[in-house]
């Protein structure tokens, strides 16, 4: 073993964050200024990054050059840092592109003492869990000399390039499958317009979005509580479906119908609140309501996934429309919503060619789970010099 993986803990040194970064303040152009809105300049909120994704490449609003210049918002680069501030504190991601932010986030980026991929890990590791733990975590404020004041311990830049490499490789490798999911998922959807809605076969028959998949909907979870340590799993809840499991979902006990199961590779249909539908790619777990399990004997996957999908915006509006606190589709909006049914044939021509695209979704989740693994275990033995590496 080399002299540099037998060195002493005692070179890395004790710093306060603000040493070494520069913390930036966002904020919010005038809502009342229509000329301040809709332009081209990104500007992130943490709903933009509270995804556990490394990279934020885009952001639900958008603001013109007068609205950057009359407010107190400022441009990050690309590269920079971004970390949640206000409601669910410590959510860090690195921007990959230019934006700017408001002022429930701050801007951080690493002076000469570090690096910015180095602090996002330390932030993602030691500070996030500092800020969750040290100010509740949910629907609470830090202000920037709290950002400022949280003491670090930091290794000798070689040291800390040499981490963030190993981080960062892996993280790179999920990015990409990240990417590549989205371009499958695109090409599918592509397919699917030409056949249904641009070119359909006006003599394919019309049947209920029911009638083609069985929707299960999920238990009460609470009532069925973990037995002991061993058989039990995560609870598939609408926050989980949207960010994934995280260690404080809750739990439900294996003692229950295997239908209610969830495994990588289900559709999963939310129906009420935030709908979606989507394909599981997390861990196996058990399905909570106001979710459905889509699943069918008699269509592929694809068809009666993307048939989902193609309502969904349709059944948003029914939802929205609604006068209740939590907006909702009922089952017979899924006997109102039609889809087109080609032969035996066609439906096996299109599986040949649109169903490859779909597996490999879920290979590439998979894959991703693994990784995720993987670099969530090296995370702190690496953050905290437990396991070191050459430099």
């Amino acid at each position: 073993m080399s002299d540099t993986l037998n060195r002493s803990k005692c070179e890395w040194k004790k710093y306060k964050l603000g040493e070494i970064a520069e913390i930036v303040g966002g904020g919010t152009p005038k809502t009342s200024v229509a000329e301040y809105w809709n332009g081209d300049i990104p500007w992130l909120s943490v709903v933009d990054f509270n995804n556990g994704k490394k990279y934020v490449y885009d952001t639900e609003k958008k603001i013109t050059e007068e609205g950057l210049k009359n407010s107190s918002t400022k441009l990050l680069e690309k590269g920079d840092i971004i970390i949640s501030a206000r409601g669910t504190v410590g959510i860090v991601a690195m921007l990959g592109k230019q934006m700017a932010f408001n002022q429930s986030c701050y801007g951080i980026r690493a002076n000469e003492y570090s690096t910015n991929e180095y602090v996002y890990y330390l932030l993602k590791d030691r500070v996030s869990n500092f800020l969750q733990y040290s100010h509740g975590g949910v629907f609470d404020t830090i202000t920037r000399d709290t950002f400022k004041e949280i003491e670090i311990l930091l290794p000798p830049l070689p040291e800390q390039k040499a981490i963030a490499e190993v981080l960062s490789s892996l993280d790179d490798k999920i990015d990409l499958l990240h990417r590549q999911n989205k371009t499958l998922e695109q090409m599918a959807e592509t397919l699917f317009r030409q056949w249904f809605v641009e070119n359909p076969n006006p003599e394919w028959e019309e049947k209920p979005l029911s009638s083609i998949a069985t929707f299960l909907n999920g238990l009460a979870c609470q009532k069925y509580p973990p037995k002991n340590d061993i058989d039990k799993l995560p609870v598939l809840k609408i926050k989980e479906l949207r960010n994934g499991i995280s260690k404080d979902c809750d739990w439900c006990t294996t003692d229950v119908d295997e239908k209610y199961v969830v495994e990588n590779g289900d559709v999963i249909f939310s129906w009420s609140a935030s709908l979606m539908v989507k394909i599981w790619d997390g861990e196996s777990c058990i399905l909570n309501q106001h979710l459905f399990k889509v699943t069918s004997d008699e269509f592929p996957k694809w068809y009666y996934y993307l048939w989902s999908r193609y309502h969904l915006e349709q059944f948003i509006a029914i939802a929205t429309a609604q006068a209740t606190t939590m907006g909702h589709i009922k089952r017979k909006d899924l006997d109102n919503a039609m889809v087109l049914v080609p032969t035996d044939d066609e439906l096996k021509n299109m599986t040949n060619k649109i169903q490859p695209l779909i597996d490999k979704q879920i290979v590439n989740s998979k894959q991703i789970r693994t990784l995720e693994k993987l670099r969530d275990t090296l995370l702190p033995k690496l953050m905290s010099g437990e396991v070191r590496v050459k430099f």
